[in-house]
């Protein structure tokens, strides 16, 4: 049987953020099964180069692409939108990867048939905040590439080596403090990511150093299959070690920013340190590996494709009138957005440029107190 035609959209493809993995393993996995995946984003680099090195199809111009897929697999809503406007005859799925991003707001569209959140936070983004009916929302956790993030050798009774692995790791952010409670308590400590200056291409092939990594979402489930400890921590904030007692519940919210609770402090940090068990670090890890897979969230997904092409091929007629009106509004509140973030740009520069001019020698105190009366 001839594979699906998928034409997955992403807000850029030149970096190594979480949703960009995502896209790169689901293309290259969709395409490992037998089917056709296309990656869209106006936003190319070494990434795109990586994927296109796969002989996954890269586009940053949908009229590339000469034949309409089965399927638009949206990921950002104005790519998702972008698609849903230039192949007026495919039904997508739109997956919403994360609570606060702008781009991960949800667009409404007719042809938008399911919506797939990737843990309950984003679920609850989808039906509680964005009206979306529950019952076309579908959870699919994240996972991991068992094949390739394999197990460490065990554990020592006591830490040695600790791990920060996380794009926004700096001295401005959380890295302060666990430096500070990595001294506390004797740990050594690395970095990795991009803000650090230090991009792993394959974490899987350092992870396994590590005996404690201080990481969320993807990076902790990548930790926790090789074998580590994890303290959940991030620049939203701290979260606790995950334990065997607590990992379905913090599964469930994908390891992120539900779960960084605490105060990003050195003693808080040095508590979670504390909590070490080497034992339940590898009860925790095994767990992983039997739930968290690669090959049983690829079914997943595919079947949710399954689903949506084949209501789409029996839906009743459809509603060009409504396809219209859904445009005209996602346009409308575009419209608005960026006119809000125009407003605050400018706001922002005419405060500087105020404080500027008013703290200014040569301006007199005559002149400071006609401006201060002006701007009040």
């Amino acid at each position: 049987m001839r594979g699906l035609r998928i034409l997955i959209t992403n807000h850029f493809l030149r970096g190594r953020t979480g949703s960009e993995l995502y896209v790169c393993e689901l293309a290259t996995n969709l395409l490992r099964r037998g089917h056709n995946p296309i990656v869209y984003s106006p936003q190319l680099g070494h990434t795109a180069r990586e994927l296109r090195a796969t002989t996954v199809p890269v586009v940053d111009n949908l009229d590339a692409i000469g034949s309409a897929p089965d399927l638009i697999h949206g990921q950002h809503h104005v790519e998702t939108m972008s698609a849903l406007l230039r192949f007026p005859n495919t039904p997508a799925v739109f997956f919403c990867h994360g609570w606060l991003p702008w781009e991960e707001t949800p667009p409404k569209h007719p042809r938008i048939l399911r919506y797939v959140a990737v843990d309950d936070t984003c679920l609850d983004r989808l039906v509680s905040e964005s009206g979306i009916p529950e019952e076309r929302v579908s959870v699919i956790l994240n996972s991991v590439d068992l094949e390739q993030f394999l197990p460490r050798a065990p554990l020592p009774a006591k830490p040695a080596r600790a791990l920060v692995f996380s794009n926004g790791a700096k001295e401005t952010t959380h890295l302060g403090a666990v430096r500070e409670a990595c001294r506390r308590t004797g740990l050594s400590l690395d970095v990795i990511g991009a803000d650090a200056g230090n991009i792993a291409a394959r974490p899987q092939d350092v992870l396994g150093q590590y005996d404690i990594v201080f990481a969320k979402a993807r990076c902790a489930l990548e930790a926790m299959a090789i074998g580590s400890a994890v303290v959940l921590c991030d620049i939203k904030g701290a979260g606790p070690m995950v334990t065997s007692s607590e990992l379905e519940r913090l599964r469930r919210l994908n390891f992120g920013i539900r779960t960084l609770r605490d105060e990003i402090d050195p003693g808080v940090l040095a508590t979670q340190i504390g909590r070490y068990d080497a034992n339940d670090a590898a009860t925790v890890s095994q767990r992983i590996r039997d739930t968290a897979g690669r090959g049983a969230a690829i079914d997943q997904i595919v079947t949710v494709y399954e689903e949506v092409i084949d209501e789409f091929a029996s839906g009743s007629e459809r509603e060009p009138d409504a396809e219209a009106r859904a445009e005209a509004a996602y346009l409308r509140d575009l419209n608005r957005h960026y006119e809000s973030e125009r407003e605050s740009i400018l706001t922002s520069r005419t405060f500087v440029w105020r404080k500027r001019m008013l703290n200014l020698p040569v301006v007199g105190p005559v002149l400071r107190s006609v401006a201060r009366r002006f701007w009040r």
